[in-house]
Formats: C-alpha cells, sequence, structure tokens
C-alpha cells in the first residue's frame, strides 16, 4: 500500500516550517532511513528521513514551500506492487483536496509555466532585447519560470541579508533552482554595497526577519517579561587555570579553550549543587539526571545552544571536539533538533570580544545561565594583605527565582569558583 509522507515535528517551538529541498525524484527508489527532504525550521535544517522503502511516487508540496504545517502530506511513497492510481487513493483516504492545498499555494508558478509552454512562437520578435544565450542573465533563467525566481528559503534570506540581486545568479540546484552555494559564490564574486543617498552617505536598508530571529525575539521577550531573574556576580582568578591549559596544550593534539574548562567546571558544579539543575513547568520543577550544558553560539541568523550531552563525565578534549563541531554546524543551521533542545544550564562566553561582565537572558525552561566576562590583569589583595596583579575574570549567574533561591544560587556559583580557581579538579 502506498504511505503518505507528512512533514514531522521537527522541533518542540515550532508548529510547521519551509520545505528547503527535496533530495529525491519522482520515480526514484528509497529505503528505510533515506532522507527523503530538508525542512527549513526556526532554528536549523532538518532531514526528514523515510519510515518505509518504496519509490517516490509523487511529490505534494513542491520546494520553496513556506509554512508548511507540521503532519501536512508533503509526497506519497508506492510501495512494491502499488502503481499510480494507489497515489489518488491514498489522498483520498487522507482527504486529498485538503491535503494538496499547501502544494498548490507552494507552485502558482505551475499553470502559469504551462500557459507560457502554450503560447505560440510568434511571440519570439517581441523579445529581441532578451539576454543572448551564454549571457549571465540567460544562464540564471533555468532559475526563472513562469515568472518565479525559485530559490530556496535560505538562499533568498542570504541574499537579503548580503544584498545579491538572484536575477543575477546561477541555479545549481534541482531543475536550475538558487540553492546557498549559488547565493555565497555571487557574493564572493562581486559585494554590492548600499546605493548612497541623495546627500551622498549610504542609505539605509531593510533587512526583513528570518523565522530564526523572530523566534529568537520571541522567546527572550517571554523571558524577560515572564521569568524573575535575579543576578550573582563572583571574580575568579584565572593564573591557575591558565597555567595548566599553557600545559596541556604544549604539543597536544586537541587545543583547549578557557571555554572548555569553564563549561566542565560548569557541569561539575551542577553535580555538586543539583538544585540548580533544573527547569521551571507549570506543573512541576523538573530535576535533570545528567549535567547538559548548553553553549552559546554566534550565527548570521543569531543566537543557536547547541548541548554537550553529560559534560560532567566527559573529558576535556571530548568536550573541546564536540564544542568545534556543534559550533559549525549551528553556523550552516546543520543542527538536528534534539541538539539544541533541552539541556540545564547555558554558558554565554563573551570574553574573546573583551567584554568584562555582563548579565545574560535565561532561555526557559532553563533556570539559570552563565555570563563570562573577560580574563584580565586587575590589582587584587592576596592572603598576605599586599597588592599582587592577578588574571581574574568575572562570571554572572542569571538564576529563575521560582525554581532557584538566593543562596542556592551562592552555592552553586560559590562551587564554580573553587573549580575554576583550583583547576586540577576539572581534569579529574
Amino acid at each position: 500500500m502506498a504511505h503518505l509522507i507528512k512533514l514531522p515535528s521537527v522541533a518542540a517551538d515550532t508548529s510547521g516550517g519551509n520545505l528547503h529541498q527535496w533530495l529525491k525524484k519522482e520515480g526514484d527508489k528509497v529505503a528505510v532511513g533515506d532522507a527523503l527532504a530538508e525542512i527549513e525550521t526556526e532554528k536549523a535544517i532538518v532531514e526528514i528521513n523515510a519510515e518505509h522503502a518504496g519509490v517516490l511516487g509523487r511529490i505534494v508540496v513542491q520546494a520553496g514551500a513556506a509554512s508548511v504545517p507540521i503532519n501536512t502530506v508533503i509526497g506519497v511513497l508506492l510501495a512494491d506492487g502499488d502503481d499510480a492510481s494507489a497515489i489518488d487513493r491514498a489522498l483520498a483516504e487522507h482527504g486529498g483536496a485538503a491535503t494538496a492545498a499547501p502544494a498548490a499555494a507552494a507552485e502558482p508558478a505551475a499553470a502559469t509555466a504551462s500557459k507560457v509552454a502554450a503560447t505560440p512562437p510568434a511571440a519570439a520578435p517581441a523579445a529581441a532585447g532578451s539576454p543572448a544565450a551564454g549571457s549571465p542573465a540567460a544562464s540564471s533563467s533555468a532559475a526563472v519560470q513562469g515568472g518565479r525566481l525559485f530559490a530556496s528559503p535560505l538562499a533568498r534570506r542570504l541574499a537579503a541579508q548580503w544584498h545579491v540581486d538572484l536575477l543575477g545568479v546561477t541555479g545549481t540546484g534541482p531543475h536550475g533552482r538558487i540553492v546557498r552555494r549559488d547565493v555565497e559564490a555571487a557574493r564572493d564574486r562581486a559585494p554590492v554595497a548600499a546605493a548612497p543617498s541623495a546627500a551622498g552617505r549610504p542609505a539605509a536598508r531593510r533587512v526583513p526577519h528570518t523565522g530564526m530571529r523572530r523566534a529568537i525575539a520571541r522567546r527572550l521577550t517571554e523571558s524577560k517579561q515572564n521569568v524573575p531573574h535575579f543576578y550573582l556576580s563572583v571574580d575568579c582568578r584565572m593564573d591557575a587555570l591558565l597555567a595548566l591549559r599553557a600545559q596541556a596544550n604544549h604539543g597536544g593534539a586537541v587545543k583547549l579553550s578557557v571555554n572548555d574548562f569553564i563549561v566542565r567546571a560548569a557541569a561539575l558544579a551542577l553535580r555538586e549543587v543539583p538544585e540548580v539543575n533544573v527547569s521551571w513547568h507549570e506543573d512541576a520543577i523538573e530535576y535533570h539526571a545528567g549535567a547538559d550544558i548548553s553553549v552559546a553560539v554566534a550565527t548570521d541568523g543569531g543566537l543557536v545552544t547547541p548541548i554537550v550531552r553529560e559534560a560532567d563525565v566527559k573529558s576535556l578534549s571530548t568536550i573541546a571536539g564536540e564544542i568545534v563541531e556543534l559550533a559549525g554546524r549551528a553556523k550552516i543551521n546543520r543542527l538536528k533538533p534534539e541538539e539544541f533542545t533541552g539541556g540545564s544550564l547555558t554558558v554565554s562566553n563573551l570574553g574573546m570580544y573583551g567584554i568584562s561582565q555582563f548579565a545574560a537572558i535565561i532561555n526557559p525552561p532553563q533556570a539559570a545561565i552563565l555570563a563570562v566576562g573577560a580574563a584580565e590583569r586587575r590589582p587584587v589583595v592576596n592572603e598576605a594583605g599586599e597588592l599582587v596583579a592577578a588574571t581574574v575574570m568575572t562570571v554572572t549567574l542569571s538564576a529563575d527565582h521560582r525554581a532557584v533561591d538566593g543562596a542556592v544560587g551562592a552555592r552553586w556559583l560559590a562551587a564554580l569558583r573553587t573549580l575554576i580557581e583550583n583547576p586540577v579538579r576539572i581534569l579529574l
């Protein structure tokens, strides 16, 4: 029997997504687990994998369709022995007309293209001003069909962000569709500058919000308005940690960053003070079994927080490798939903930008986020009462007072500072 391919629930905080591209064509054989298509959500591009084997009989929702709701039928998979009639039967049983509606909305160019194809060639002389074959404009025309420019949602977003005119871009995707690599190539060839204003100054420009930017704005606004934040800061002496890091990195295959030490120290502090390893829900406080640390990563589209799972039981080299790999995929929107959903506590480090101290906004349902400033040389008073120079880093814990009390947050920060100032314990 034919199997309907539906848009899955790709992330807990989204009701749908854009159909980025199909990875299979109609008529292609499909095995269980094969990647069928890519969905662009508010935070990442996610693959849809086949749950059954067969042949892709029909693509119901075309690539480029925006805001496709969860559970919408986007294609039909034929099993062995099925013929084309099985497609219509499966769609009819599911409620065919309503199911096919997104496809109709997604490709209004299909009907237009057929009309253009049926137009007599007598109109050809009127196209005397059209670009010659082989010209840049002609090469990009494959992406324009029936008056519609075929480009992936990600390509459109990047083109707006980088001021690239898609009409001058050659599409290398399926059927000449413009994809990310095409926009990147066009940007690298000829960056587009903003046109000067009448006064000779660069004109202001407006960049439409991306789905990710809207999601960030919504979630952080809700957090700041609805979560009762409180803030605790401590100064940590960094000299011992920096010396240990230098020793560990000397001739080592994996180069450890200060942030790697902080991520593991935060996880170990959660083990010592489990009352901070919680999430707030309206009906209960959830105590997490493992110390899963979210790491804030800046991307072109906004802030993403991939998670290092069970950071309290992993070595520093393992944590360092995972952060590099996760951050790399975060920057090209290739994280899986389970890689950025959940987490115990977030670490947001702006020290590399020279920021001395800041307070971060909690990422619900997590109950805390650690803001890390720069390690700086400062005057301090030592145990003998002498004024000496030391390397000091200020960290600030933002906590949800519904789930974490002030004294609990203070105990966690004290545990974190002890680990940072005695870094051999981070290695154990």
